[in-house]
């Protein structure tokens, strides 16, 4: 209570009927009236001056009433007054938030990008929007049907946008399930307090194919007359506005393709297929920020073969021997052409004919060819030398479209009648030490033969027929004079053969005619004696093999080596070689012969290993032989990884991918090598990534939620071998987390 004045009251709508204040008067004033905006509902008691509510106020019909007091006398006129009287309603939360619509329906692309919204709810509420009483914040209550740990959907609870969530770019398919219905609710309050109001409404989705998808393979024929650019596909992003661009997979002088803003892909010239057959490259697209929007798309274009090349001659003059009496029918020679046009096609098939022949006597066909594999046949008469020594033939080769001519010449050859006849029946003797250098000429030797010369009927093979059955010689032959070489082919040894009976024949590579046949004129004798000269010392073995396990101690006998002396002198073994892992003990022994041999201890020695081993006779003749020494692998490398490049997951993670991972180590594997492959005990490590085995070589990585930020990721990983006593090492194995292309690689 209190005189009367102005004054301002502020009153929580609702309530009921309750007294606000009470005005005191003062003489001669002995009543009160009230005026302004009562609304009926505010009132006076004009005795007592008492101001009050009858009912509610509303603060969502009126937030505030502007009244005015005055003091009357007896006479009812004014005392004091009128003084001002303000009421400010109060809100209080009484009004649940209410959607605009009862249900929504929305539409989303395959692989949309997680995060874009595709549909908006919206709610409003009658409460004061200055108070919380307002404040509506959006969830999603239920996902039917929810076939995933994750919910594919997500909601912004401040403005009510509806996007996929990160699984949801990556698992929506159309084909798997096509429609969705989110119970979606709102709630004032900000959705802080229990008692805040709640209400909610249905989004049925329905989920479309992906408009952002690779074309097929395209194909362009080459060599194409169009003016260009020209169109040969076009791509869709899922979203608006974006900027299409193309990204090369093979670094090129030039890329031949462009794309417009519409998606529309050119080729922007004529391609050649024999330049280059198949173009691969990315198109990409990116916001208004330059961030990628959609997985890069991989197009193939294969360029498709036209017939622009004519057949090419292997040769420009093919020439071929026959002999003249080679019997009608057979086959003579082959003509090659080829055709740069695709492989195994019609515009690289090549045939032949023969267009002419010159001389055409004793008949124009002498020859045949086989029309698509270009060889040469002879007709149903042999050829003959006195009418005509050579043929020329124009052989026509055409893929169908283009021809070309390749010229033949076919050379008659004298019938082989004559036999090679030596100049000399018996080279006598050839006197050589035995430690002369292989290749050496020791003799020459000369046969002649009277058939056409430059032909295979005249050229002469000399072999060495008997006396020789280790081929420790050879004979080469001079194609312009037919003089034969006789060569060292193999070592000699005056102790193994002292002397050689050598006898030599000589042929034709032509075969001889029916009629004749080789003789005693195509024989001839020499002999080569071996003089001894002071030969090296001989090891027992060409090549020592002794196996030590690799942790044995210093001092170790590893292995003894023997020699002896062909000539019975005395050995002396020496270790050659700076480094030396090895140590030897020497000692030698005489033996009633003709041999004297010696041995050499080898030790092992605190270096490292190597293998290399001389000995010397007499200080002037020496030999060298090998010691191999195979090692017997103990547990002492730790296991590691194998990896090629660094494993990668696709960003977004969808919580459910793995990677191979591979272990191995430097120590010898058996059959079946086993690892085992755990985490550290790290906290961050174990709630982020999971490792299982897949095998004893090989285990899969997997990440255990979607919350993966775009960058690389150290995994510390332990790999234990399955050694005695096992090792185990820990790897820190770099992962990246990364956009990828369509093709699901790092992009």
């Amino acid at each position: 209570s209190g005189p009367l004045k102005d004054m301002n009251f502020s009153v929580p709508e609702g309530g009921g009927r309750r007294f606000l204040y009470q005005f005191i008067s003062e003489p001669p004033a002995v009543s009160f009236r009230l005026t302004g905006e009562t609304n009926g509902i505010i009132d006076i008691t004009s005795k007592t001056g008492i101001l009050y509510l009858n009912e509610s106020l509303d603060w969502e019909n009126k937030i505030m009433h502007r009244l005015q007091v005055e003091s009357l006398d007896e006479n009812g006129n004014t005392v004091k007054g009128p003084y001002t009287i303000t009421i400010y309603v109060e809100d209080v939360n009484d009004n649940p938030p209410e959607f605009d619509q009862p249900k929504y329906t929305g539409v989303v692309r395959q692989n949309s990008r997680p995060g874009k919204p595709f549909i908006y709810v919206h709610a409003t509420d009658r409460d004061d929007p200055t108070t919380p009483h307002a404040q509506l914040t959006y969830s999603i209550l239920h996902h039917f049907p929810n076939p995933y740990p994750e919910m594919l959907f997500q909601i912004d609870s401040v403005t009510g946008a509806i996007s996929p969530s990160k699984a949801g770019s990556y698992y929506l398919d159309p084909l798997k399930q096509d429609t969705f219905t989110l119970v979606v609710t709102v709630k004032d309050m900000a959705g802080m307090t229990t008692n805040a109001f709640t209400s909610s409404a249905d989004v049925n989705i329905t989920v479309r194919e992906s408009l952002w998808k690779a074309p097929p393979t395209i194909h362009i024929q080459e060599n194409s007359a169009q003016v260009h650019p020209v169109n040969i596909s076009q791509v869709q992003s899922n979203e608006q506005g974006v900027i299409y661009g193309i990204f090369e997979k093979e670094k090129l002088s030039r890329l031949p393709f462009s794309i417009d803003q519409d998606g529309i892909i050119y080729v922007t010239e004529p391609l050649d297929r024999e330049e280059k057959d198949i173009y691969s490259f990315f198109v990409i697209t990116k916001d208004n920020t330059g961030e990628l929007v959609d997985k890069p798309l991989q197009v193939q274009v294969i360029v498709e073969d036209i017939n622009d090349n004519p057949p090419v001659c292997e040769q420009s003059l093919t020439l071929i021997e026959v002999q003249e009496n080679e019997s009608g029918g057979s086959s003579i020679g082959t003509v090659i052409a080829t055709d740069m046009d695709k492989k195994d096609t019609l515009y690289s098939r090549v045939q032949f004919k023969i267009e002419s022949q010159f001389p055409a006597v004793p008949a124009n066909n002498l020859f045949f060819i086989q029309q698509d594999t270009g060889v040469l046949h002879l007709t149903g008469t042999s050829l003959n030398k006195r009418i005509a020594s050579n043929y020329s033939l124009k052989v026509l080769a055409t893929d169908g479209t283009f021809q070309t001519i390749c010229d033949v010449q076919v050379h008659v050859i004298d019938i082989n009648d004559q036999i090679p006849i030596f100049e000399k029946s018996d080279y006598d003797k050839v006197t050589v030490a035995e430690d002369i250098t292989v290749g050496t000429v020791i003799l020459e030797i000369q046969a002649t033969d009277g058939d056409e010369p430059a032909t295979g009927s005249s050229q002469i093979i000399y072999q060495v027929k008997e006396g020789d059955p280790n081929n420790t010689f050879l004979i080469e032959t001079d194609t312009e004079t037919n003089r034969g070489f006789v060569k060292i082919n193999k070592p000699l040894d005056f102790e193994a053969a002292p002397v050689y009976n050598l006898v030599i024949n000589a042929t034709n590579p032509e075969p001889l005619v029916s009629s004749v046949e080789y003789n005693s004129s195509s024989l001839t004798l020499f002999k080569v004696f071996v003089t001894n000269v002071d030969e090296p010392p001989v090891f027992h073995k060409a090549v020592y093999n002794t196996k030590l396990s690799e942790d044995v101690p210093v001092n170790t006998l590893v292995v003894t080596v023997e020699a002896y002396d062909p000539e019975g002198d005395t050995v002396r073994l020496l270790q050659t070689g700076s480094r030396r892992p090895l140590q030897s003990t020497l000692g030698s022994w005489p033996l009633t012969g003709p041999k004297q041999h010696a041995w050499l201890h080898y030790l092992l020695c605190p270096q490292p290993l190597a293998c290399g081993r001389s000995k010397l006779g007499h200080g002037r003749c020496k030999s060298k032989t090998t010691v191999v020494l195979h090692l017997d692998d103990v547990n002492d490398s730790p296991p590691r990884l194998v990896m090629d490049s660094p494993p990668f997951f696709c960003y977004p993670v969808a919580g459910r991918e793995r990677t191979f991972i591979q272990a191995t180590d430097d120590d010898e594997q058996g059959f079946y090598p086993t690892f085992t492959f755990s985490l550290v005990d790290d906290m961050n490590t174990k709630n982020n990534w999971e490792i299982s085995k897949v095998n004893g070589t090989y285990a899969y990585l997997s990440p255990k939620h979607s919350n993966f930020e775009e960058k690389a990721y150290n995994v510390p990983i332990i790999i234990k071998d399955n050694g005695k006593p096992p090792l185990e090492t820990i790897v820190n194995l770099e992962v990246n987390v990364c956009k990828c292309s369509s093709e699901n690689t790092c992009f």
